[in-house]
């Protein structure tokens, strides 16, 4: 009975709204159950008028620290103390740490990016991509491209143009890069463009279950053989958009590699333990299985 009275549970959190969709809690605690690590992951949904107080809530019950997801990535950072380098450049952030109170932010989501697109980067450096979408994950990956790939140029497209011109000032501000290009989203004006690229990315929710039958592009026609492309989407794991890309031949990258990296650094800042990648990865990949089966 002693010992029982001696456990103390670690606890990460979740916030966000909505976060049905979310596969971090599985993640997160078979991790940490595979590590043998006495933690535990749980998820909250936070409205936005609670945002102060369930941060303020998670200090004062000691939590180890926390992910923040949509929407508030960037409305997180007024309550923290400290931002790391890449969080305060791209100005979003998704993983807190908690250390005597104070909150330390930073995107992981970088890490994932990079770490998904490493095998590709000789193929890719010094190439033109093309970003579908201007919010906080298209800030994480322009950073992680101009940070490790060495584009030639970005074209930049974005339904609200406004948003793609204000996430282009300030990148290439602190990041000294001057050759993105924002372009109206008008789709059949854009097939010369996307297909001149070696690197597409769409960083938008555009195809997630259950809008399935979303996408950014209409057809094959935007892609070739040349290309590569990455769907920041994991849920399905065959997209429309990577459907499309696969018809042309052209090498495609889903969204689980992104999010089993960036939540295997979150890890790692939370527990300062390597994370368990290889098993983590092949759990989720028969969930997302069975659930695509039903």
């Amino acid at each position: 009975m002693s010992d029982l009275l001696k456990i103390k549970t670690n606890l990460i959190g979740l916030i966000g709204h909505p976060i049905k969709q979310t596969y971090s809690p599985f993640i997160h605690n078979l991790a940490l159950k595979l590590k043998g690590l006495d933690y535990y992951y749980i998820p909250f949904d936070v409205d936005s008028v609670s945002l102060k107080r369930a941060v303020k809530g998670m200090i004062s019950l000691n939590f180890v620290g926390f992910n923040v997801t949509i929407p508030y990535k960037t409305k997180i950072i007024p309550l923290l103390n400290h931002l790391s380098d890449e969080a305060s450049i791209i100005g979003s952030v998704n993983t807190v740490l908690i250390i005597e109170g104070n909150l330390s932010g930073y995107n992981t989501d970088v890490n994932g990016i990079i770490e998904t697109l490493l095998p590709y980067k000789n193929d890719i450096s010094d190439e033109i991509f093309t970003i579908f979408g201007a919010g906080g994950s298209s800030r994480a990956v322009v950073y992680a491209l101009i940070k490790h790939f060495k584009p030639k140029k970005i074209n930049l497209i974005n339904r609200t143009e406004d948003r793609a011109f204000n996430l282009k000032e300030v990148l290439s501000d602190k990041m000294n890069f001057n050759e993105i290009e924002v372009l109206k989203y008008s789709p059949p004006d854009l097939i010369e463009i996307v297909q001149n690229s070696k690197l597409v990315v769409n960083t938008t929710p555009l195809g997630m279950t259950p809008e399935v039958d979303d996408a950014v592009v209409s057809s094959e026609k935007f892609f070739n053989k040349n290309q590569i492309v990455f769907d920041l989407v994991y849920n399905p794991q065959m997209t429309r958009f990577l459907s499309f890309a696969k018809q042309s031949n052209a090498e495609i990258i889903n969204g689980l590699d992104m999010l089993i990296f960036q939540a295997a650094k979150s890890f790692e800042i939370w527990t300062s333990e390597k994370f368990p990648t290889a098993e983590v990865k092949s759990e989720l990949q028969k969930i997302l299985k069975e659930i695509s089966s039903q």
